[in-house]
């Protein structure tokens, strides 16, 4: 199989957000879904190597399959929660192209033989998605009616197991891991949790084939994906391009950046942080040696006047507080670690200062009740790598960005 190094370049296009699209006018283009089977949906997921855009990148058609083996009536849930702060693709795709994720979710409960259909998302996205429940239920177009539920506005929300239990009537905080939520979830059901944009892509493929989509990407890491560009650029956004695409593209794509980058976090609060290369393609396979992934498509870039030690410890101290307070891990390992970041951010040097921050990331990996603090142990590596240099100055007294000198 070619790698990702040598396939054509991917460039950013538009297939999902293609302009609003109403009911009339998402039909006048798309038309109606096909009418496919289970063993069919799964099959063009698998074929078309689609892949979760909620940050796992977990294959679809493995989900599907799981769900739709675990016998009994099962559910199936979009999730639209996105509460990582810095990511608005979800939501710009619910404001804009509701009826792909609408579409996208009665494929997925015909491949699982669902009973039960629900939509978790920001409570200010449920008075237009009630509207337009109402008018697809007026076309036809839903053979399984479809439950709304206001997602909280908190960091771990939209973790598949506090979906679940946000919809038993529970709070939205992550469940023990040992138990899958494919083979227990909503009111104990074999439950499909799928973002949104994941099934907007499926609703996509069923309408013009694996090979349409395969078209995009590259071949290790077919299709396209939502990424939500911010920090020092000039039009920030959500751009829509094909995996592999040079990291310079999307910042051009946001209007290019306002003045000098010196490192660039992607995949958001979870995510690591890698060189300002114009030339670095954004995919799992070249950004794995920063220890960073697409995720869920969030980029930040970071001005050279800024400093990133600064900006990690601000992004550690928010996750130390977004918590579930359900492990060691969570509760102290997190604010001991955000606390050891602000130290060095503020110049507080102490005898083994670096190596404290590191340990305790590594100290909280793997053990939590979920994978909180995983994705807060990546970031704080991933920026003693980056910002080696600044973590040598900081413990000096001195800081680079405030010299000037980045």
């Amino acid at each position: 199989m070619t790698s990702v190094a040598e396939a054509p370049v991917a460039r950013v296009e538009r297939r999902l957000l293609d302009g609003e699209l109403g009911l009339d006018a998402h039909l006048a283009r798309h038309g109606r879904l096909p009418v496919l089977d289970g063993s069919q949906i799964i099959g063009m997921a698998r074929d078309a190597g689609l892949t979760g855009r909620g940050g796992a990148g977990f294959p679809v058609w493995r989900k599907l399959s799981a769900v739709a083996a675990g016998g009994g009536a099962a559910v199936v849930v979009a999730n639209g929660a996105e509460g990582e702060p810095a990511s608005k693709k979800d939501r710009a795709l619910l404001a804009y192209q509701p009826n792909l994720v609408l579409d996208g979710l009665q494929l997925v409960a015909t491949a699982t033989t669902a009973e039960g259909a629900h939509l978790y998302a920001p409570k200010a996205a449920l008075p237009a998605l009630r509207a337009l429940l109402a008018a697809r239920a007026a076309a036809g177009l839903d053979r399984r009616p479809v439950t709304l539920h206001a997602a909280p506005d908190a960091f771990v929300s939209g973790e598949e197991s506090a979906v679940v239990s946000a919809i038993n009537g529970r709070g939205a905080v992550p469940a023990d891991k040992r138990i899958r939520v494919v083979q227990a979830g909503v009111g104990g059901a074999p439950t499909l949790v799928q973002n949104v944009e994941t099934l907007a892509h499926l609703a996509l493929i069923a309408r013009y084939g694996a090979g349409w989509f395969l078209s995009a990407g590259t071949p290790d890491e077919p299709g396209t994906f939502l990424a939500t560009i911010s920090g020092a650029v000039r039009r920030p956004g959500v751009v829509e391009a094909g995996y592999g695409v040079p990291l310079g593209e999307l910042i051009a794509a946001a209007g290019g950046a306002t003045m000098h980058l010196q490192a660039v976090l992607i995949g958001g609060y979870h995510g690591g942080w890698v060189p300002a290369d114009p030339a670095l393609p954004v995919s799992r396979q070249t950004l794995q040696p920063y220890g960073a992934s697409p995720g869920a498509g969030v980029i930040v870039a970071l001005p050279a006047g800024a400093c990133g030690l600064g900006e990690t410890a601000r992004i550690t101290g928010y996750l130390a507080e977004q918590v579930a307070g359900q492990c060691g891990p969570c509760i102290n390992g997190l604010p001991r670690m955000a606390a050891t970041l602000a130290d060095l951010a503020a110049r507080r040097p102490r005898a083994g200062l670096a190596a404290e921050a590191e340990r305790l990331a590594r100290l909280v990996s793997g053990r939590g009740a979920c994978h909180h603090p995983d994705g807060t142990a990546r970031l704080v590596l991933s920026a003693m790598r980056i910002f080696e240099a600044d973590v040598a100055a900081h413990l000096n007294g001195r800081c680079l960005a405030a010299e000037g000198q980045r």
